[in-house]
């Protein structure tokens, strides 16, 4: 029996893929799993039985990756299951920057006991007048699942659409619309663009990608639209450009005092994902990914070990291995199996930055003694046999 902890609420079509063997505890103490979306864990104390953390969404900033990493704690996100939500929430903050529908609407609920209302209307609304999307220009940075949905639904709407991704993976090539045209450079994106959509992830090399640079290239009235992550923007830089005129309006899902006090920032309270369709999305997807871990070690989806999936259990037993990633593991670990006398029908090992994972199918049950000499390896983090 496997013994799984919600942080956060977590969608009930979720967790009702949980099979017979598994179970929802009140306890962190006792658990095998988490599951999470935004509590944060980075002070957490966790129990040395936790094997695997999975976030029932994108972003894993709320989570000590490192660290559990070096426990041997798998740390699993769902990339992909709220594209549809967040893109459908772009499409709302292109709408929102390009037309007057803020602003209208609040005269609209200011002047709401106007008898004369439906007349004053006809002459106030060219005080709201916007511009279309059709014809206009927008730069997809980052071709991932939610920069692809963002590039095909723009080209729909008619607009030219320029693409950024040096590291585009095959899958999203393919789902690319063959009108977006690809970008060679982020200069191009921000000389060319009318509007420029930011959907790469966050780490070192991105932070503050949008700076007083970036924001002096772009075509004067562009309208930056952020719905990835705050840190991805210089808020300085943006708010500058704001106010020089240089930058029509700033589209965030991620507001705060600064940015909320600049009349020309549009700033939503964080509802890319708050969709009940993405909940159930990512609730599904990361109960599958604990559940083929928990089971049968295979690892889909992780942000702090490598992906390695050698399917379900057809040998009489299987052992995985959380390593550093140094030479002469896989040597070490085959000799001791040999050593036992036990024949391996099938492995697989990959790595990832300091990190490697390996997984043996064993022809015949196991005796004490393989975990006992793996895990006596200084190398080795963790053993488990299924």
């Amino acid at each position: 029996m496997y013994k799984v902890k919600c942080l956060n609420p977590i969608s009930e079509k979720g967790l009702d893929l949980f099979t017979s063997d598994f179970n929802v505890v009140e306890e962190l103490e006792d658990a095998d799993a988490v599951l999470v979306r935004s509590a944060g864990m980075h002070d957490l104390e966790v129990p040395d039985s936790l094997l695997a953390v999975a976030r029932a969404g994108a972003g894993v900033n709320n989570i000590p990756l490192d660290e559990y990493a070096k426990k041997g704690i798998v740390a699993f996100n769902t990339p992909g299951a709220n594209a549809n939500g967040v893109k459908e929430l772009v499409v709302a903050g292109l709408l929102l920057a390009s037309r007057g529908i803020i602003d209208g609407a609040n005269w609209v609920r200011a002047n709401k006991d106007d008898e004369n209302l439906a007349k004053t209307v006809e002459k106030q609304k060219k005080q709201y007048a916007g511009s279309e999307l059709k014809g206009k220009s927008i730069g997809v940075i980052g071709l991932g699942a939610i920069g692809v949905l963002v590039a095909n639904i723009c080209n729909r709407l008619g607009m030219k659409v320029y693409g950024y991704d040096p590291y585009v993976s095959v899958r999203s090539a393919w789902s690319l619309s063959r009108m977006v045209n690809h970008s060679s450079s982020l200069d191009e994106i921000y000389e060319k663009c009318d509007f420029i959509t930011i959907h790469v992830p966050f780490m070192d090399a991105t932070k503050g990608m949008i700076d007083a640079e970036a924001v002096s290239k772009m075509k004067t009235g562009a309208t930056i639209l952020n719905f990835a992550r705050g840190e991805l923007v210089n808020q300085e830089a943006v708010l500058d450009g704001l106010d020089a005129g240089k930058l029509k309006h700033y589209v965030t899902d991620f507001p705060n005092a600064a940015v909320a006090q600049n009349e020309k920032v549009i700033a939503i309270p964080h509802l890319g994902a708050s969709t009940e369709e993405s909940e159930e999305n990512c609730a599904e997807m990361a109960v599958d990914e604990l559940m083929n871990y928990l089971e049968n070690g295979n690892i889909v989806n992780s942000v702090n070990y490598p992906n390695c999936d050698l399917g379900n259990i057809e040998s009489e037993a299987r052992i995985t291995v959380h390593h550093k990633n140094v030479p002469n593991m896989i040597g070490q670990l085959t000799g001791i199996i040999a050593g036992e006398g036990y024949n391996i029908v099938n492995m697989l090992n990959k790595s990832k930055g300091d990190w490697a994972y390996s997984i043996l199918d064993i022809e015949k049950k196991l005796g004490k003694n393989i975990v006992e000499k793996m895990s006596e390896i200084d190398e080795v983090i963790r053993v488990r046999v299924l």
